[in-house]
């Protein structure tokens, strides 16, 4: 498999606040849940046959892809999540 990125179908599932990829049959997810113009990220998991592969990131980056295009901000209640916010200045101006 080559990076994550170009194999992964990520599904947004708005209904259960949850983006989402199958890879090998296994679930891969980042959970959020709305309240008001705020977007709370509240978990990101990865089967741990499937960590390394950049899923989570992937999974993360079109959360808030999402949350930008949509005017949200973004409180990552998520380790990952404050992580990867950390480690990419271009989302900053998201936090909340």
């Amino acid at each position: 498999m080559s990076s994550a990125s170009t194999e992964l179908n990520i599904i947004h599932k708005p209904e259960i606040g949850r983006f989402e990829a199958i890879v090998d049959g296994l679930r891969c997810e980042a959970d959020y849940r709305l309240d008001g113009h705020t977007m709370h990220m509240t978990h990101t998991g990865v089967p741990g046959q499937l960590e390394g592969r950049g899923i989570a990131a992937a999974l993360v980056k079109a959360a808030l892809t999402w949350a930008r295009v949509q005017g949200y901000k973004v409180n990552p209640l998520c380790s990952y999540v404050r992580i990867y916010i950390k480690r990419h200045p271009e989302w900053q101006d998201l936090l909340a």
